[in-house]
């Protein structure tokens, strides 16, 4: 079973801030506050836990804005999106828009070819967060930003996203009923100059292997 609700919210960040390190819930986010036409939306980035279970995080930029059309042609606000490749959904290992981007190109030989394979490959490129070192990331891409596209679930009550992470690889246990494919969240930010950058995280208990129910293959 998915998650009960996904989409994505495009809109204008307000203001970024961090939780008190010292006060907060199950899980420690940055929080981005986004103004869209419904008005002011909270969107609650995890990037710690005081579980013992770590969260990493990767950045992939220049994104190919031609891949990214069916969401940047919607307008402001939530829109509900449907769990497949046509409607702009993100699924850290089968969307194109994620694949490829920010890695080196060697000349050809099969040792380049080995090589690429792995830069190219989803599993590559991520950091284990101290907390401050994916804030710190986050917010540095953040500032002087265009637009933003937080992809993730809606907020039960009031206006909000969560789950703005990798939701599909989990390990049995209470959140793997929630995993599916096309249902990833993570923030799609729009510099000024109109270059896309895309800011993931996970859980390092999740794993990059899924079949076709998201489940750990």
């Amino acid at each position: 079973m998915p998650l009960p609700g996904y989409g994505v919210l495009i809109g204008t960040l307000v203001s970024f801030t961090r939780e008190d390190p010292n006060d907060f819930g199950s899980w420690y986010h940055g929080k981005l506050t986004v103004q869209a036409p419904q008005g002011e939306y909270e969107c609650a980035v995890d990037v710690s836990t005081p579980s013992g279970v770590p969260v990493q995080y990767r950045e992939v930029r220049h994104l190919d804005a031609s891949l990214f059309a069916a969401v940047s042609g919607l307008g402001p606000g939530w829109h509900p999106l449907a769990r497949d490749a046509a409607s702009g959904a993100l699924d850290y290992l089968r969307s194109p828009l994620l694949r490829g981007r920010g890695c080196l190109t060697l000349v050809a030989s099969p040792l380049a070819t080995m090589v690429n394979a792995i830069l190219r490959s989803p599993r590559f490129g991520w950091v284990e967060s101290t907390a401050d070192n994916a804030l710190n990331l986050l917010e540095q891409r953040l500032t002087g930003c265009r637009r933003v596209h937080v992809f993730g679930a809606p907020y039960s009550h009031g206006l909000g996203v969560h789950d703005i992470h990798y939701n599909q690889g989990d390990p049995p246990g209470q959140f793997q009923h929630l995993d599916g494919i096309w249902q990833d969240g993570g923030t799609v930010i729009e510099s000024a100059a109109g270059e896309l950058t895309a800011f993931l995280t996970k859980f390092k208990t999740q794993v990059l292997t899924t079949d076709d129910h998201g489940l750990p293959a």
